[in-house]
């Protein structure tokens, strides 16, 4: 299937200029947005609680933060900056009974509208722009003069104007440089998930875990075993980043993509692409969603848990001696 792909000189850029923007929340994301769209020429509001590190950086960034609610009323673009779990709930104390018709509920993640965490009524456009990358580096880029490209998408279009809306207040924070690539909520959200659980936050680190303990029940040296199968993990990264994986193949050792070509399959075989299924159907079904719920509706305990024993970990503490090491040789 193609992708729709925009870039700067297909879009308005004074559309989001002429619409105020309230960005609820000030942490890694609705700081980029805020500050990037800002230097973009918009009016930008900022909803952040009092009290905490975010508020104060706000602050210092030369905004004014307001309350949720005294920011709906003033903004046109209301963007839920707010962690999943938050979202739904400050939407229905904060933001519901403030809506006008014709405002717009952008979102950074489609997780809060396509698991009904927040449910729009039918007079305002529902909008999402979700950058591929930490908020940090939608900010670096954007100051270097670039941008990283963002999924966008339209739930619903309540003014006709809600794509074109979309469009300009991707382009405000850098994504116009980088590429707007048109997909739907939905899609955005399963293959999100599906990508952090079994790939950059799950399979990886439980692949990179399990090979430094095989190593070292092996009688290898912790710190040996880290560099080999944590530490040096970046480096490929980059390597696959910058040209591909085929790019990569041919900038390491024969002996290595040899290695690695005859020895990965062996690993990741059939019976892993049907857990990966599995954990695709539980994102598409809603129970993944529903889970997270549950635990954070009792208060997070055994994330907590996971969390701690995860800190625990024997590769923990050699990697803390590892990047010492490492400091150490750099060039003061």
């Amino acid at each position: 299937m193609a992708l729709a792909v925009y870039f700067e000189g297909d879009v308005d850029r004074d559309v989001i200029r002429g619409v105020p923007v309230a960005v609820l929340g000030y942490g890694n994301q609705g700081r980029a947005h805020a500050l990037n769209l800002r230097d973009s020429g918009c009016r930008v509001i900022v909803a952040q609680r009092p009290g905490g590190p975010n508020h104060a950086r706000a602050i210092a960034d030369g905004f004014s933060p307001l309350s949720v609610s005294e920011a709906v009323k003033q903004g046109e673009l209301l963007v839920f900056a707010l962690p999943d779990e938050a979202a739904g709930g400050v939407y229905r104390e904060e933001v519901a009974s403030t809506l006008r018709r014709g405002q717009a509920l952008g979102f950074i993640h489609g997780f809060a509208i396509r698991f009904a965490r927040i449910v729009p009524p039918k007079d305002v456009d529902v909008i999402l722009v979700a950058p591929k990358g930490p908020g940090s580096l939608v900010r670096s880029a954007f100051e270097k003069g670039g941008g990283l490209a963002c999924l966008f998408a339209v739930h619903q279009d309540a003014t006709g104007r809600a794509k074109e809306l979309a469009l300009s207040w991707g382009a405000g924070i850098g994504g116009g440089r980088g590429g707007l690539i048109e997909t739907t909520f939905a899609s955005e959200c399963e293959t999100d998930l599906f990508g952090e659980q079994t790939v950059l936050c799950g399979g990886v680190i439980e692949l990179m875990k399990a090979a430094f303990e095989v190593l070292v029940s092996a009688g290898y040296p912790e710190e040996l075993a880290y560099f080999e199968c944590v530490h040096e993990v970046k480096q490929i990264v980059d390597l696959q980043y910058a040209e591909g994986i085929a790019g990569m193949r041919a900038r390491i050792s024969g002996t290595a993509a040899y290695g690695g070509l005859t020895v990965g399959p062996r690993l990741i075989g059939e019976a892993t692409r049907a857990e990966m299924r599995a954990v695709l159907a539980e994102i598409q079904d809603g129970r993944f969603a529903e889970s997270w719920a549950r635990e954070c509706a009792t208060g997070k305990t055994e994330f907590q848990r996971l969390k701690e024993a995860e800190a625990r970990h024997p590769c923990e503490a050699a990697g803390r001696h590892v990047r010492e090491m490492v400091r150490r040789s750099l060039p003061k």
